[in-house]
């Protein structure tokens, strides 16, 4: 048995390997193993991905990844095996998502670096599978699928690991499930059951494979015995179970209360049908890639809507009519990719059906069929043109790597990504709302509330959608109209806890702080492990005079996030109030440390540093420097950060400046009409008359 594998291995290396390179091989036996074209298929892969070395984070990198509590928890990895804490049961990819950040952190490349190595193994993988079971041009099929730019979005979106761990798992499956039928040694059958658990709980795009591993015994010997059904039973009886637990997280944890589409059986099967032809055509012409296609219309169930899967039917039918032909490779090689396609045709619901029917990530695996026949009918037909196969074979895959570098490019960061889907798909309501959303962080609120409307007006339905405009429109200082945004999409979902959070910081901008502190308990009670709403939380107490409650609240802040420069501010800030100045410094430098132009903390600092009644802790000269940062980063029109220059100033000494910034933050709090700070403006410049710095009185117990 031993010698028939490795003979069978063998010719495969030599007849099924070769169409497109084995002249090559001739030079020595190293490249006949095939290590030669494994480095070249590294290369070639890590050459085309070369732009997403300097890629980000986009999309939901941030709720599995960057801003998941599980990832940075020490005993998250338990969590995402043991518990529903995830919105899919993919404890293997979370799990490695847990070990990479310990590696990487907020380092993206290091993701990147992952995902496209491991993409670049999996095409090695799928040349020695093919290679094994004798189909013409493995070698070339492999290239193809290392370079083909459909791939990129599982390659280059970080969250897409999913798909590039799971593939390498069901392909070591299908590779050692071919080695236990060719020794029938039971080792290797178990071990196959054991990477193809491994596989689905990388992501369950995987599940099928029982039925393909009945099509490699048809593809093989011609038919389908009941000892193959038998070796099957197990994959079926796994994929089957996960299968289901998949389904269930889906429907609970990610669906939840959403709808994702209404439209009955027919109308999904009629789209069904038209989505394969859709996956066909972007394999063998793929241009036009979007990150999110145009949502087609469901509901139409008129006879023409059904063409597409009568047409693929008649296909396959004429195929079986000449299975023991020409019809056998188009058989298996487009029969793999529709049962590789089931999970995704729309017969059960995926909460990415809310922006589209089909999606470039969906075709991972499903991708390989289509490739292997094109790859087997190409080099077949140039066999008659001689070494012309080799020059079309280069420039096919110089084509689909410049392709692969185009397209990479797209998913750089959240601004390409959804500015690149919007120029395809310009009515797409998730990307008007993300692009918005990256806007919104960039300061540019009037550009970004223009796409938050673009969005409730395209998907009024979309909780986000209005819990952002109302950010948009908080931000523009347009209160009451954000509190009803955030109503609106508290009503559509009301177990949002940022939606919560983020009315809770409206009603405490326009003064209703008891309101404000029911809706932070409200999100706290969803979202017990926001950092966000702790420290929303923690400025309302501490508005309310609690400064120990508020305390509690910052102290839990700071400890799910200890690098929030805000937070360590306003710790500060209660220390301060009791007293504690010694420990409100540290505070304050360690929110400069975190955020050096942190204005806030810079006055703060500066304050404490020039008017601390304790002598020790004074330093004029930094609390100068300090205040000057503060005013310039404040373009000189802040009356606190001036009043906190003029005491920087007589602290240092230098009373002439002291007396004329104190002035100009007079006349700034005149027009301002700040009584209390007018006086206290006016007491402060007499002491700066007389030769006299400003301290504060010291606290009593």
């Amino acid at each position: 048995m031993k010698e028939k594998s490795q003979e069978i291995e063998k010719r495969s290396d030599e007849n099924s390997g070769g169409n497109f390179s084995d002249n090559w091989g001739t030079r020595s036996s190293l490249w006949n193993r095939g290590l030669a074209f494994g480095v070249f298929l590294i290369a070639a892969t890590l050459i085309a991905y070369y732009p997403v070395w300097h890629g980000g984070f986009i999309w939901d990198d941030d709720m599995l990844l960057t801003a998941n509590p599980l990832i940075k928890d020490t005993h998250g990895w338990y969590r995402f095996w043991w518990t529903t804490s995830t919105p899919d049961y993919f404890p293997v990819m979370s799990s490695t998502f847990w070990i990479e950040w310990r590696l990487w952190g907020m380092h993206a490349a290091g993701y990147h670096v992952v995902n496209v190595l491991l993409h670049a193994v999996n095409a090695i993988l799928l040349w020695r599978v093919l290679a094994w079971m004798e189909i013409p041009s493995a070698k070339l099929a492999a290239a193809i699928f290392a370079l083909h730019p459909v791939n990129v979005e599982s390659v280059a979106w970080i969250a897409e690991l999913k798909n590039t761990l799971s593939m390498f798992f069901f392909a070591w499956t299908l590779l050692v499930f071919l080695k236990f039928e060719d020794t029938k040694l039971q080792r290797w059958y178990w071990i196959s059951v054991t990477t193809f658990v491994i596989a689905l709980l990388s992501k369950t795009a995987a599940a099928p494979l029982p039925f393909i591993l009945l099509g490699i015994a048809w593809w093989r010997r011609g038919r389908v015995e009941w000892t193959d059904i038998f070796r099957s039973a197990t994959f079926f009886g796994v994929a089957g179970f996960l299968a289901l637990i998949t389904v269930v997280y889906q429907y609970h944890n990610a669906i939840g209360h959403d709808i994702v589409r209404t439209d009955d059986f027919w109308s999904r099967l009629a789209i069904a049908g038209r989505a394969v032809w859709f996956y066909f055509y972007k394999t063998l012409l793929p241009l036009d890639l979007s990150p999110i296609f145009p949502r087609w219309h469901t509901g139409d169930t008129n006879w023409i809507s059904f063409m597409p899967g009568l047409l693929l039917v008649s296909a396959f039918f004429v195929f079986w009519l000449f299975r023991a032909s020409w019809g056998k490779p188009f058989l298996f090689g487009l029969g793999y990719a529709v049962i590789m396609f089931l999970p995704v045709l729309g017969f059960l619901n995926i909460y990415y059906f809310r922006f589209s029917f089909v999606a470039n990530h969906w075709q991972y695996f499903s991708i390989i069929g289509p490739i292997a026949l094109a790859a087997a009918g190409t080099t077949m037909f140039l066999d008659h043109f001689g070494k012309s196969k080799i020059i079309f074979s280069g420039a096919l895959l110089l084509l689909l790597g410049f392709l692969t570098w185009q397209q990479a490019d797209v998913y750089l960061n959240a601004t390409t990504l959804w500015s690149a889907t919007l120029v395809k798909n310009p009515d797409c309501a998730v990307a008007h709302n993300n692009l918005g959303f990256v806007q919104l962080q960039n300061g540019d609120v009037n550009d970004a509330m223009g796409h938050f409307e673009k969005s409730v007006l395209l998907q009024p339905d979309d909780a986000n959608a209005q819990k952002n405009l109302g950010s948009a429109l908080l931000e523009k200082g347009r209160v009451d109209e954000a509190i009803g945004y955030y109503q609106t999409a508290l009503k559509l979902k009301p177990n949002d806890s940022g939606a919560h959070n983020n009315l809770g910081f409206a009603l405490f901008k326009k003064g209703n702080v008891d309101d404000a502190i029911a809706e932070y308990q409200k999100a706290l009670k969803l979202q017990p492990g926001d950092p966000g709403v702790h420290h929303n939380y923690g400025l309302a107490l501490f508005k309310e005079g609690l400064t120990d409650q508020a305390m509690l609240q910052y102290q839990k802040a700071l400890e799910l996030k200890p690098d929030d420069a805000e937070v360590h501010n306003d710790i500060a800030s209660v220390l301060s109030k009791n007293g504690l100045e010694a420990g409100a410094i540290q505070h304050w430098k360690r929110a400069l440390e975190i955020q050096p132009q942190y204005m806030p903390a810079q006055n703060n600092l500066a304050w404490a540093l020039a008017t601390n009644p304790d002598p020790s802790l004074r330093n004029g000269v930094k609390a100068v420097q300090l205040a000057q940062q503060a005013n310039q980063v404040s373009n000189g029109k802040n009356l606190l950060v001036l009043r906190t220059l003029a005491a920087a100033y007589a602290e240092d000494g230098q009373f002439t400046n002291a007396l004329t910034t104190a002035g100009q933050a007079l006349q700034l709090a005149a027009i301002d009409q700040s009584l209390v700070l007018i006086k206290s403006l006016q007491a402060q410049m007499k002491l700066y008359e007389a030769g006299q710095p400003f301290h504060t009185p010291a606290k009593s117990d």
